[in-house]
């Protein structure tokens, strides 16, 4: 990226000094050049730098969560910061580019009206699959197909066809990971595993429901059915501590009132 930086700063403090026709176009086309191979070093700002190393996350249920809770935190932050600073980047190399294309056309005696409009800088545009679409007022921004894949997931689970739906759901949150219908997809998948009585695989997608969204909509019955089935897979003592947590996090909630009974049926103290 510095170099990037670099050749773009080199544009900008081009002197104006009168120059002859080749000349003038032998430097334009040489900076044409140099901004585009430059364009690779933006690309590797968006690479990994080898395996993910997977933190030391403390042994309870809740605390694991919320250590989960602040890991995603902190990512969240870095990659959008380093968003921003990629689409700063883009907005003022696709400009510049822009502006040489224009000035090499006017010096080849081209016609600058039939330029086309510049190509984004680091090649073409978003995919049509992950290119954002405008939200419905106060709704959450979703990318194009999210919500009619989300759609025929949960008709499926509507539908009874269960292990389809599971996989249906998975498929959704791989392609759409931290998408704003994600904690909801992760949920549902909760359900359709537990209608299997795949209680394990149901656990691991309440929680990703869960510390997905702390504070959303569906967290409480999350925690709740996490809970719930931690106790089908023999981890009673952790599954009274989520229960309990249920009370704690989200008094009000109907998920609260049922966590309390199953608390009371398990015999939790």
């Amino acid at each position: 990226m510095r170099a990037l930086l670099f050749g773009l700063c080199l544009i900008l403090a081009t002197p104006a000094v009168a120059q002859d026709r080749d000349q003038t176009l032998a430097d334009i086309r040489q900076d044409l050049t140099v901004l585009y191979v430059e364009i690779q070093t933006l690309k590797r700002e968006l690479s990994t730098t080898g395996a993910p190393q997977a933190a030391a996350l403390p042994q309870g249920v809740l605390d694991r969560v919320n250590a989960i809770e602040a890991e995603l935190t902190r990512l969240t932050a870095q990659t959008e910061e380093l968003q921003l600073r990629v689409d700063r980047i883009v907005k003022d190399g696709t400009n510049r580019i822009g502006d040489l294309e224009f000035r090499l056309v006017e010096l080849e005696g081209g016609d600058v009206s039939k330029l086309s409009e510049t190509t984004t800088l680091g090649g073409g545009t978003l995919p049509a699959a992950a290119a954002p679409i405008a939200p419905p007022a106060g709704g959450p921004q979703l990318a194009v197909g999210e919500q009619a894949d989300f759609d025929r997931a949960k008709a499926l689970l509507d539908e009874g066809r269960t292990a389809e739906a599971a996989t249906a759901f998975r498929t959704y949150t791989d392609t759409y990971p931290g998408g704003a219908l994600a904690s909801d997809a992760h949920f549902l998948r909760g359900e359709a595993e537990s209608r299997q009585g795949n209680w394990a695989n149901a656990a691991r997608a309440y929680l990703e429901s869960f510390s997905g969204a702390p504070n959303g909509g569906r967290a409480p019955e999350a925690l709740y059915k996490l809970g719930v089935s931690l106790e089908q897979i023999g981890q009673r003592d952790e599954a009274c501590l989520t229960l309990g947590e249920v009370g704690v996090r989200f008094p009000a909630s109907p998920a609260a009132t049922d966590a309390a009974t199953a608390r009371t049926e398990l015999g939790c103290r």
